[in-house]
């Protein structure tokens, strides 16, 4: 093998020979990173036509190959069924979510139902990975292995010929072929291909677990996601014990999709009604608090948005979001000085979804308004009301999609009333009908 070094933009992974400060490309600052190519000079066969036989026919078609069932509901249900039998997983959230957790708690189900399990580790001990093993209970043989040499890796998969692999993670993979450090592009990529070659060729199917960066996306070049079958985002705040887990993509099954965790001490459980979760604890008829229906892949859940406004002692009033996007919040603050004639340029406004979910349907704009109504009025939103819609610049409350399956979560749970785009058309008649 003949390599070349170049040098790959990581924005728009544009080629060059030498390197520079800027991509000529995307005029991006600092962005071309080292990489090699394989300049070996190659023979090409000469073209000859191949024996063709249909492979898609009714009976390919009926016979659907058998997903290998984890046994853990919410986790089977993201990934439309269970792993397939050659499949490439790639498992990524925030350090100390519980990627690790969850894929121990897997590789113990896949060992219950008489697979070999093989565990790759090159950021973990294995008497780390033993503890934690003997803290969530898991009794079965798992064979572990701290190696973070890709050739290594493979020429052990080749020769277990195990039921199911891990390789956690791939930004601290790296292969001899190559002489760019792990973590780079091209160790990262590298990694991903071969990985994916052995899940298709020996149908293994294989769980990569991943990194993300500051801003909570995927780590290492956007070509990783396009390499594997499925991209699972574990998410949610270590503080608190909910974790969503969602696909962003699956060639296997549904990306609309989510599953539910709780992080207890033994590791995480599913969350069979999510919705009666996150309301337990709440006050009773408490100032500044709304339920809101949201729409989580196919599911409907309550939650609950909660919002304080206080005078500032300083002439720029703060706003602060968590679990809503900010600049959303600004739109909502804007729509409701200017249409509700609720004065809050002398307040700090701070809004919260408890249980540390992120929301980011505009269907929650409505109950975030009233929210904040409700803390500058002091006056409480009745107890058994759901509040939802999506607000716009002018004031006016627009419709919702799946309201109906919204609505029948919030009878499930003894909510009577409702406050929708059906009752209210604009932000200044929601305020007047809830506190005159």
């Amino acid at each position: 093998m003949k390599l070349k070094t170049i040098y790959i933009c990581s924005k728009c992974e544009a080629k060059t020979p030498r390197w520079s400060g800027q991509c000529l490309q995307c005029s991006s600052w600092n962005t071309l990173v080292e990489d090699v190519e394989n300049v070996s000079s190659k023979k090409t066969a000469l073209s000859s036509a191949k024996p063709v036989k249909p492979t898609i026919t009714i009976e390919n078609i009926q016979t659907k190959k058998k997903r290998l069932i984890t046994e853990i509901n919410e986790f089977d249900r993201v990934l439309g069924g269970g792993f397939m039998s050659d499949s490439l997983v790639l498992l990524v959230g925030d350090p100390g979510i519980g990627k690790s957790t969850l894929t121990l708690q897997i590789c113990g189900q896949m060992a219950k139902a008489g697979r070999n399990v093989l565990y790759f580790s090159g950021e973990e001990s294995i008497d780390q990975i033993s503890g934690r093993a003997s803290r969530l209970k898991i009794k079965e043989p798992i064979n572990v292995l701290n190696i973070n040499n890709l050739d290594s890796i493979l020429a052990t998969i080749e020769a277990e010929k195990p039921g199911f692999v891990v390789v956690d993670s791939v930004q601290v993979m790296a292969s001899d072929d190559l002489t760019s450090q792990a973590g780079s592009i091209s160790q990262v990529r590298f990694v991903t291909e071969q990985l994916m070659k052995v899940a298709k060729q020996n149908n293994i199917p294989i769980l990569l677990i991943g990194h993300v960066n500051k801003e909570g996306n995927l780590a290492g070049p956007q070509v990783l996601t396009h390499l594997v079958d499925t991209v699972l985002f574990l998410e949610g705040d270590r503080f608190h014990q909910f974790r969503i887990l969602r696909a962003t993509k699956n060639r296997f099954g549904a990306v609309d999709e989510v599953g539910v965790f709780k992080m207890e001490s033994e590791g995480l459980t599913e969350v069979k009604n999510p919705s009666a979760l996150f309301l337990e604890g709440r006050a009773e008829n408490p100032i500044g608090s709304v339920i809101v229906p949201v729409i989580e892949g196919t599911r409907a859940f309550l939650v609950e948005v909660q919002a304080l406004t206080s005078y500032t002692n300083f002439g720029y009033p703060k706003r602060t979001a968590s679990g809503v996007d900010m600049n959303r919040l600004n739109i909502i603050i804007a729509v409701l000085e200017r249409y509700a004639k609720i004065k809050l340029d002398s307040s700090d406004v701070f809004v919260n979804v408890v249980g540390g979910l992120k929301l980011s349907e505009p269907a929650i704009d409505l109950a975030v308004a009233m929210a904040i109504a409700s803390s500058k009025s002091k006056k409480p939103i009745p107890a058994d009301m759901i509040v939802l819609g999506e607000v716009g610049l002018s004031g006016e409350v627009r419709n919702v999609s799946q309201i109906e399956k919204r609505l029948k979560e919030a009878d499930k749970l003894g909510f009577k009333s409702v406050m929708s785009p059906k009752e209210v058309k604009s932000v200044e008649r929601a305020v007047k009908k809830l506190f005159g």
